[in-house]
């Protein structure tokens, strides 16, 4: 039997990665619900600052299953879904977790996918912002 070793995203290095999030939103003053999930999209740390909308709790687990999912941010979806198919478009909008706008990233190293990261509760300009300074301090 063959085993194959593929890296996987820590509970501490998720951690790192919320409360890096949380660090740029609080000094941002927006309240937002931020997820990480490992590489198979199973949740490792969940965090929601009081105030954050409560639709932002799903949103950011789905933004970070999004992104580990298919390996892209999820904000790339809406001009590939505005030039794909009228089937493309329609099966992926269909599909429960799916998420087309940004805010969800995922997590590489050395240019592996091991997890993402998924941010709700601001603009989709502030989440991508909160996730993108995550992952430059993870």
């Amino acid at each position: 039997m063959e085993i194959e070793q593929v890296p996987n995203l820590t509970l501490a290095g998720a951690e790192r990665l919320v409360d890096a999030a949380l660090a740029a939103a609080r000094a941002a003053a927006v309240p937002i619900c931020v997820a990480v999930v490992d590489r198979a999209g199973l949740p490792l740390v969940f965090k929601r600052m009081p105030g954050a909308p409560l639709h932002s709790v799903e949103i950011a687990l789905d933004k970070a299953y999004t992104a580990v999912s298919f390996g892209r941010p999820t904000g790339d979806w809406q001009n590939r879904l505005a030039q794909g198919s009228e089937m493309l478009r329609h099966g992926l909008m269909q599909r429960p977790r799916f998420v087309g706008f940004g805010g969800g990233l995922p997590v590489l190293h050395a240019g592996v996918r091991v997890g993402a990261i998924g941010i709700s509760g601001g603009s989709e300009a502030q989440d991508v912002a909160f996730a993108e300074s995550a992952l430059a301090a993870g």
